[in-house]
């Protein structure tokens, strides 16, 4: 049954800063965003803060982000997102629907799906594609059908279900005791800079200097294409240095530190392997592990714990040694890099559904 007096859906106010006239309604927004994720987590570990968030909403070249605010009167209970990537010829999109917990049930997801697919078909999207928290609860599972974990078949999966999507793929979130782990790593670093002879480290906070842009950019494009995926579709993207600068432009405005740790193959200087540390402006908050990846060819010399364990031992003894601890993401297929995530430490803390619905054609759907 449908409750919708008194709720709707308008565009997000983007500020140009946090000290606009005009910032109000974003330092809302990122209220009610982190409300949201302390109610499914029980944490605080994916909180942002509006000066954080704010960059990631500005223009951007390589995608088009539609973010609605959802407001009861004048209350904002929640947002809807839809990422258009603009890589050649993309057909995907990516979307999310985030509620206040006291407005479930009342048919606001509905309408704002339907909001979601009428923007992505005008955009000529034709695989829509979106991932959800599903806490552990009793009951009725949904397997992964890269046979690598399960979920709850709870309130979430059943919306997805009810709108013709199929789970794809199982994401773990880990966390690492940053004090607990370090003498662990310290003896992991030794091991692997034994075992990766031929390989040396190299760290930078970013800026990237400009002697290490286009092999780092050549790295990052192959996060979109070296990663498992099971079914999900994602664009072939295209990095170059302006790319790398302009990601790196949006840490920076938001407050945020980033270490880089890659190996260089000391034969041809070519960097083959990275890690990204990263922490926002709380030196006492929760620190994020993004991209990891060793290029196809370079794999078999334990550069994967090179660059993990090097990273770390800089980031805890130099960069954010007041963090108490570092989340991460991996697909739960990934068991290579999971092997090297739990020999270092890493416990698992929460798992996400993958989701994914291919559209029909409208005429189809209208039949």
């Amino acid at each position: 049954m449908n409750d919708l007096q008194g709720v709707s859906f308008r565009p997000l106010t983007i500020p140009t800063s946090m000290d606009a006239s005009d910032a109000d309604e974003f330092r809302e927004f990122t209220r009610v965003r982190n409300a949201v994720y302390r109610e499914i987590s029980g944490r605080d570990d994916d909180a942002l803060q509006p000066e954080e968030l704010l960059p990631h909403y500005q223009p951007d070249p390589e995608e088009i982000r539609h973010i609605w605010v959802v407001l009861d009167g004048d209350e904002i209970i929640g947002r809807v997102g839809l990422d258009i990537p603009l890589e050649a010829d993309s057909h995907v999109a990516f979307w999310f629907i985030e509620l206040l917990a006291a407005h479930h049930g009342r048919g606001i997801g509905t309408v704002a799906y339907a909001l979601i697919e009428q923007t992505a078909r005008e955009h000529g999207r034709t695989v829509l594609q979106s991932w959800a928290q599903h806490p552990d609860v009793p009951g009725p599972r949904l397997a992964a059908p890269t046979r690598f974990g399960s979920i709850p078949e709870d309130r979430v999966a059943r919306f997805y279900l009810r709108n013709g999507y199929t789970l794809e793929q199982i994401e773990r979130e880990s966390a690492l005791d940053l004090e607990a782990s370090t003498p662990d790593v310290a003896s992991l670093l030794a091991d692997a800079e034994a075992a990766s002879s031929g390989y040396r480290v190299v760290q930078w906070q970013v800026p990237t200097p400009a002697e290490y842009l286009d092999a780092y950019a050549w790295m990052k494009s192959r996060m979109s294409t070296d990663t498992p995926m099971g079914e999900l579709e994602f664009d072939e993207e295209v990095w170059d240095a302006a790319r790398v600068e302009r990601h790196e432009r949006r840490v920076l405005d938001g407050g945020r530190t980033m270490l880089v740790t890659a190996a260089q193959h000391a034969e041809t200087g070519e960097l083959v392997a990275f890690n990204e540390l990263v922490i926002g402006a709380d030196p006492a908050g929760p620190s994020q592990q993004q991209d990891t990846l060793v290029l196809r060819e370079h794999r078999g010399h334990r550069l994967g714990m090179l660059v993990k364990c090097a990273g770390l031992t800089t980031w805890r003894a130099e960069i954010a040694p007041h963090s108490p601890k570092v989340i991460t993401y991996n697909a739960e297929e990934n068991r290579p890099m999971l092997d090297i995530n739990e020999t270092i430490g890493f416990v698992p803390v929460a798992y996400n559904g993958a989701w994914k619905k291919v559209l029909a054609p409208a005429e189809e759907e209208a039949e």
